[in-house]
C-alpha cells in the first residue's frame, strides 16, 4: 500500500541489527543501504534472502486516492515466503522419530520426525516435528545415487550435497542458472531405506521364539507360566498380541525382579502350555520372515544400541549361531565380542556404522523404539552417495512437500530441504516475479515502532489492518517472529485493528487475540477464494489448504471471536461458476465463518504480468477471455463484478450467511470493493 522507497524507511546503520550469523549473501538492492542481509543455512528458505532493516516508521497512512475502507495498516514484511516450491514423489520414505518411516504423503502436522541441525563441524540428527504438508502436480525426475537410492521430485527441489543445497535441476547461464546436482555431487546422509518386513505368521513365529522363554522344556508342566526376556512396556505389548492372534489367551502379565531390577515378565495363559511351545519352536527350513522376525525379537530381549555401538548378548551357542546365521542371511556385518570377565555374555556386534544400523532396525522392525534413536549423531557417514543420473521422465506428477522444526527432514536416507503484494517490490529495486517470493524485506524493530507510534500524541487510537498488502502470517513469521509484540503493543494501548491472513500460524497467536480482545475491538478474516483441492495446487501451492484455513475459522470462532471469510480472489472462468462457488460458501457456513465477501480477481501492474504467465502455462485456453475482461485496466468489468457478487449472495442466502449484522468484516456488500485487502495475498 505505501509506495515510498525503502532509503526513506531505514535507519542508519549503527544502530544496530539483530546478531543472526549468516554465510555470504547477494549484494544489497540499491534502495536498501543500511540493510543486513541473511541467507539461512535452512532448507525452507533455501534460494531465499531476507533484507533485515531497522525500519523508521512502521503504521503507515493508505494514499488518500485509494478507495480501501482503512486509513491506516501496518506491514512488517515486503515480499512473501508463502511462494514455495514442491517436492518428492508421495511414496518417498521420511525417517520418523520412532526409528521407523511414513511415506510422505502420509504425514501429518504433528508428527516427530528427523531433521538436522548444525552444531560446530558437523551437522547432527535431531527431532523436529511437521508444521504444514502441501501436495502439487509438478514435472517429476528420477535422481538415482550409486548405492542404488532413487528419488523422485521436481526440479526444483533441493538436496544437501557435499558442497551445500543444490536444486534437481538447473543451467550454468542465463534466467535459469542455479546451483543443481551433476555426477560430481556426493548427497549427505545413510543411503536408501530398507522396507519394513510383513507382519506374517513366520515373522511372529520367529520374534516369539526369541522373546518366550520355558523354564520348564522337560514337557511336564504343571502350570502355564512363560518368561518373556524383556520389561520393555512396547515388547511385551507386541508379544501379547502376537500370542493372543495364534489363539493363546494371555490372562494377565506380572513382572518379575531381582532386587530393584526389573528382569523378565511372567506371562500365565489360558489353554494347554503345549500350545505356547509349539509356537515357538524353531523350523527346520527358517524361512525370511522367521529370520527377520527372530532378529527383532533378539534386539528387543538382549539389544542394545548405546553411541552408536549396537550390540545383541547371546547367551548360548544355540542362540549365537542362531542369530549369526540370521544375520548373515541379510549380509549384515558383525563381530562376536567375548569379555574377559569370568560369566559375562558373549556379544554380536553390528558394524558398517549408521546405514547398517538404520537397515538392520527398518528391515526387522523391533518394537522398543527407544533404542532406536539417532538423536545427537553426526551426520558424516560415508554412504556411497555420488550422484550418478538426473532424468527427465517425462511426465507430471503429485509431489509433496512439507515443513519442518528444523527447515528440513530426512528422505529415503538424505537430507532433504523444507519449501517454503508482489508490485511494491518493483519501488525496492527488486522484481515483482521470481524476487517476491525469494527476497523479504523484514523490520526487525517493527514492535518496538508499533509500541512507541502507538504512544506519540499524535496519535489517535484509529483502527489498524494487518495483512492488507503482504501476508503478516507467512512462513517467514515462524523464524522473526515479528507478530506477537505488535499485538502485545496494540493490546496494551487497547488500539483497534483487524488482522486479514492466509497463514494458520495466526493460532500461535490466539491467546495474545484473546487478550487484546478483552480491551479492543479485534477483526479477523480468512481469505479463502475456492476449496477445489486441484485448483488450489494449481493456483496458490504455497499456501496452507483451503481446509486447512477453514479449520482455523472454526478453531477462531470457537475461541469466540466473529470471524469473516474474504472470497479471493475469484477466478474468471477457473472459480467463478455457480457449482465452485455453492461449494465454498457451503464451506464457509459449515466453518462458523460470521459472513463471506466476495472479492473477483484485481490485476494491478506486476502481478498482471506474473498471473499472465502462469495462466498463459497452466490455461492457455483462458487467455483471450482475460484479455478482454481486463483489458481497460486492473479491474474486471462492473458488470461481471456484479454478476458475481449476486452468485455469492444467493449462495449465502442458501447456506445460512445473508444476515448481513454489523461489525469488522461482517456485511456482505451489494457490490464488491476494488480489492482492498487481499489483492497480493490472493495471487498465487
Amino acid at each position: 500500500m505505501n509506495a515510498m522507497r525503502w532509503d526513506n524507511l531505514s535507519a542508519p546503520p549503527d544502530e544496530g541489527t539483530p546478531d543472526r550469523a549468516a554465510p555470504a549473501a547477494p549484494p544489497l538492492p540499491l534502495a536498501l543501504p543500511g540493510a543486513v542481509t541473511r541467507t539461512f543455512d535452512t532448507p525452507d528458505f533455501a534460494g531465499m534472502t531476507f533484507y533485515e532493516v531497522q525500519a523508521k516508521s512502521i503504521i503507515n497512512r493508505v494514499p488518500g486516492q485509494s478507495r480501501v475502507p482503512f486509513e491506516w495498516t501496518i506491514n512488517p514484511y515486503r515480499g512473501c515466503s508463502h511462494a514455495c516450491v514442491y517436492c518428492l514423489g508421495g511414496d518417498t520414505p521420511i525417517l520418523m522419530a520412532d526409528g521407523r518411516t511414513k511415506a510422505i504423503s502420509e504425514l501429518e502436522p504433528g508428527d516427530r520426525i528427523y531433521g538436522t541441525r548444525r552444531r560446530g563441524a558437523y551437522r547432527h540428527y535431531v527431532v523436529t516435528t511437521v508444521l504444514d504438508k502441501w501436495s502439487t502436480v509438478k514435472r517429476a525426475y528420477r535422481v538415482t545415487l550409486a548405492d542404488g537410492t532413487t528419488l523422485v521430485a521436481s526440479g526444483d527441489h533441493r538436496f544437501l550435497t557435499e558442497r551445500g543445497w543444490k536444486h534437481v535441476t538447473g543451467t550454468m547461464r542465463g534466467g535459469g542458472r542455479r546451483p543443481h546436482l551433476t555426477s560430481r555431487n556426493r548427497l549427505l546422509g545413510t543411503g536408501r531405506f530398507a522396507v519394513a518386513p510383513k507382519r506374517s505368521a513366520d515373522y511372529r513365529r520367529g520374534y516369539l521364539h526369541a522373546l518366550v522363554r520355558d523354564d520348564d522344556p522337560s514337557g511336564h508342566r504343571r502350570d502355564t507360566r512363560f518368561r518373556l526376556a524383556t520389561a520393555e512396556s512396547e515388547a511385551l505389548d507386541r508379544a501379547e498380541r502376537y500370542l493372543t492372534d495364534a489363539g493363546v489367551t494371555v490372562e494377565r502379565a506380572t513382572v518379575a525382579r531381582v532386587g530393584r531390577r526389573a528382569t523378565t515378565t511372567v506371562v500365565r495363559t489360558a489353554g494347554p502350555a503345549e500350545a505356547v511351545t509349539g509356537l515357538c519352536e524353531p523350523p527346520d527350513e527358517p524361512t525370511d520372515d522367521w529370520a527377520l522376525g527372530y532378529l527383532a525379537g533378539m534386539f528387543d530381549a538382549a539389544g542394545t544400541c548405546h553411541r552408536g555401538v549396537f550390540r545383541i548378548s547371546v547367551a548360548d551357542d544355540e542362540s549365537r549361531a542362531r542369530a549369526a546365521g540370521a544375520l548373515k542371511r541379510f549380509d549384515f556385518r558383525w563381530a562376536l565380542d567375548v569379555p574377559g570377565a569370568p560369566g559375562a555374555t558373549r556379544q554380536l556386534r553390528l558394524t558398517g556404522g549408521l546405514p547398517e544400523r538404520l537397515r538392520f532396525f527398518h528391515l526387522t522392525d523391533p518394537a522398543v523404539t527407544a533404542r532406536r534413536s539417532i538423536e545427537g549423531m553426526a551426520l558424516k557417514c560415508a554412504a556411497r552417495l555420488q550422484v550418478t543420473a538426473v532424468e527427465d521422465l517425462g511426465l507430471e506428477l503429485p509431489l509433496w512437500d512439507i515443513t519442518t522444526g528444523t527447515g528440513d527432514f530426512i528422505a529415503n536416507g538424505v537430507v532433504s530441504h523444507n519449501c517454503f503484494a508482489r508490485n511494491t517490490h518493483t519501488y525496492l529495486d527488486l522484481d515483482a516475479g521470481a524476487d517476491f517470493d525469494r527476497k523479504v524485506i523484514v523490520k526487525v524493530n517493527a514492535g518496538e515502532l508499533v509500541r512507541r507510534e502507538l504512544a506519540a500524541p499524535r496519535w489517535r487510537g484509529a483502527h489498524v489492518a494487518m495483512g492488507t498488502n503482504v501476508d503478516c502470517y507467512q512462513r517467514a513469521e515462524g523464524r522473526y517472529r515479528l507478530m506477537p509484540p505488535i499485538i502485545e503493543a496494540l493490546r496494551d494501548f487497547a488500539n483497534p485493528f483487524s488482522i486479514l491472513t492466509k497463514g494458520t500460524l495466526l493460532l500461535r497467536d490466539l491467546p495474545l487475540l484473546r487478550q487484546a480482545a478483552e480491551v479492543t475491538r479485534v477483526g479477523l478474516s480468512y481469505s479463502v477464494g475456492f476449496v477445489d483441492e486441484v485448483l488450489w495446487r494449481a493456483a496458490e501451492p504455497g499456501t496452507p489448504s483451503p481446509r486447512r484455513r477453514l479449520d482455523a475459522v472454526r478453531r477462531l470462532t470457537d475461541a469466540g471471536f466473529s470471524v469473516g471469510v474474504l472470497m479471493a480472489p475469484i477466478l474468471p472462468g477457473l472459480s467463478d461458476d455457480e457449482e465452485s462457488i455453492d461449494a465454498t460458501v457451503a464451506a464457509v457456513a459449515a466453518s462458523g465463518a460470521a459472513s463471506v465477501t466476495p472479492l473477483p480477481l484485481h490485476l494491478r501492474p506486476g502481478a498482471r504480468e506474473w498471473y499472465a504467465r502462469w495462466l498463459a502455462r497452466e490455461f492457455p485456453h483462458l487467455v483471450p477471455r482475460y484479455r478482454q475482461l481486463y483489458q481497460a485496466g486492473s479491474y474486471a468489468p462492473q458488470a461481471y463484478q456484479r454478476e458475481v457478487t449476486a452468485r455469492v449472495r444467493m449462495a449465502a442466502r442458501r447456506h445460512g450467511l445473508h444476515r448481513g449484522e454489523t461489525g469488522d468484516n461482517r456485511r456482505l456488500p451489494e457490490t464488491p470493493p476494488p480489492a482492498p485487502a487481499a489483492e497480493q495475498l490472493s495471487l498465487l
